[in-house]
């Protein structure tokens, strides 16, 4: 028996139900491009939200900057120079690879620094396609960078959302009055030419991204301290895998500063928040031959998915490359209290495969394969549904009143009246709806209704249309209490 395929089945879910599909379909598709669709979009705001919330309540402060950057910003910060990978193309059918993916997988763990070393790895390790079987030859540098003209000037798509935070310190650090540290965020759009773009949101040439960074003072390491007992699985640059605290693994050296552990444990509350499952989870430790170009010392916060970890976040310590390097090519004063050069931490989160690992960790199956998606009521992208129990004798009249009613108090409910009644509470249980509203006889007679529960099917029966409205959120309403007890 086949094994299941959890992403196969969460990218056909998507696309069926309208968390996501692939762009430009009807011209047969753009492989690293999808479009979100209407519950996807709804999820990825609900998910953006949680991502700012988490920053602003530390005093983080946000900014937008252009997806588009002059090549002088980009060859300053060492993007244009050193923002390459190496890759391999079958020479029988033309498939490219990632020269990273493919020596990682026999269980390799270095990388090569040179086309030459390579190009000697290659020739020994006799790796295969994995669509034709042809033997792969000739690894090349591909430079992920989109590069476009206007005018006379060279820009690049920004890879990063980094550099639009880094070139603005000044002007932010005077909006901020001068005080240290200070935490900027911002989301966006950033584009990499992808090798081999797959797995829907997972690889993409077009991503979504969700990066901070933490301007901190030269020296010091108590500005922000990891205070959360929790064990976690810690797996270091020697393949060691340490059950610990943040606040522990600080103290024990294997995390090397409480401000870098101290958003490790921001970024772990966060999406688990949001609904990832914990015990999908770790965080890694790169070793120092795959460590980006700016970065000292990085953890990259893991899910696992089909059995491979996946990064879905990095927390690195980039020092004081960035603004040193645009010190020195701009000229420009990007110092602090005179000559000082903050030092930065950088939460950087790639939300597509936030989602992608949102999505697969609450899709759940009934015995009777009957699949739901568990998200946290709060994340859901409809909170609740109102479903009349037929469409005769007015039921269908005042289930229609109710939800205008209920909308104005919580926007995001929806009417479903199209098909048998559990027909319609299979259709929001898929979507992740956590609560069904049912406009029944006795609604007509008496005003009452029936709430459903998501995950539990349980019901509450006579529940009066007042005490629903009568509350500014939905979600807060006291009755659903006994949906926990």
């Amino acid at each position: 028996m086949k094994q299941l395929d959890e992403l196969e089945e969460m990218i056909e879910l998507s696309k069926r139900r309208g968390f996501f599909w692939p762009s430009f379909s009807i011209y047969g598709g753009s492989a690293g491009f999808n479009d979100y669709a209407p519950l996807g979009s709804i999820l990825k705001n609900r998910i953006y939200e949680e991502w700012k919330r988490a920053f602003t309540v530390i005093g983080g402060i946000e900014i937008d900057s252009p997806n588009i950057t002059p090549e002088r910003v980009l060859k300053a910060s060492g993007h244009v120079d050193k923002f390459i990978d190496m890759a391999v193309a079958c020479s029988k059918c033309k498939t490219r690879y990632k020269l990273e993916n493919i020596i990682s997988a026999p269980g390799s763990s270095r990388i090569p620094e040179t086309l030459k070393e390579a190009d000697e790895m290659v020739r020994k390790g006799h790796f295969k396609c994995e669509k034709c079987g042809n033997e792969l030859t000739n690894p090349y540098e591909f430079h992920l960078m989109f590069q476009t003209q206007a005018s006379d000037e060279t820009f690049y798509l920004r890879p990063e959302t980094a550099q639009g935070i880094f070139v603005n310190f000044k002007l932010l650090l005077n909006y901020n009055r001068g005080k240290m540290p200070m935490v900027v965020y911002q989301q966006g759009k950033g584009f990499r030419n992808e090798i081999s773009p797959r797995q829907g949101i997972i690889r993409q040439k077009e991503f979504n991204m969700a990066e901070a960074e933490v301007f901190l003072p030269e020296s010091g390491d108590d500005n922000f301290i990891p205070d959360s007992n929790e064990k976690l699985i810690l797996h270091d640059m020697n393949g060691v895998d340490h059950n610990i605290s943040i606040s522990e693994a600080v103290k024990n050296h294997v995390v090397g500063s409480n401000n870098h552990g101290f958003f490790m444990q921001l970024i772990y509350n966060f999406v688990t928040r949001i609904g990832v499952d914990k015990k999908r989870l770790r965080f890694r430790q790169h070793r120092k031959d795959e460590l980006a170009h700016y970065s000292k010392e990085c953890w990259d916060l893991e899910v696992n998915l089909n059995g491979s970890w996946l990064e879905i976040v990095g927390i690195a310590d980039r020092g004081t490359y960035d603004l040193s390097r645009h010190i020195r090519e701009s000229g420009e004063n990007l110092y602090y209290e005179g000559e000082k050069i903050a030092r930065v931490i950088e939460p950087a989160a790639g939300m597509d495969r936030i989602i992608a690992a949102l999505l697969v960790s609450n899709m759940k199956r009934r015995e009777n394969t009957y699949s739901y998606m568990s998200f946290p009521p709060e994340i859901s992208p409809y909170r609740v549904a109102v479903l009349p129990l037929q469409k005769k004798d007015g039921l269908l009249e005042k289930a229609r009143e109710l939800f205008e009613a209920l909308r104005e108090i919580e926007p995001y409910t929806v009417f479903d009246e199209s098909g048998a009644i559990g027909r319609r509470y299979a259709r929001q249980d898929e979507i992740g709806t956590p609560y069904c509203i049912t406009v029944d006889y006795e609604t007509l007679e008496r005003d009452i209704v029936t709430i459903r529960e998501r995950n539990t099917t349980k019901q509450i029966k006579n529940v009066r249309i007042e005490s629903i409205l009568n509350f500014p959120l939905f979600l807060k309403n006291p009755i659903l209490k006994e949906f926990q007890n």
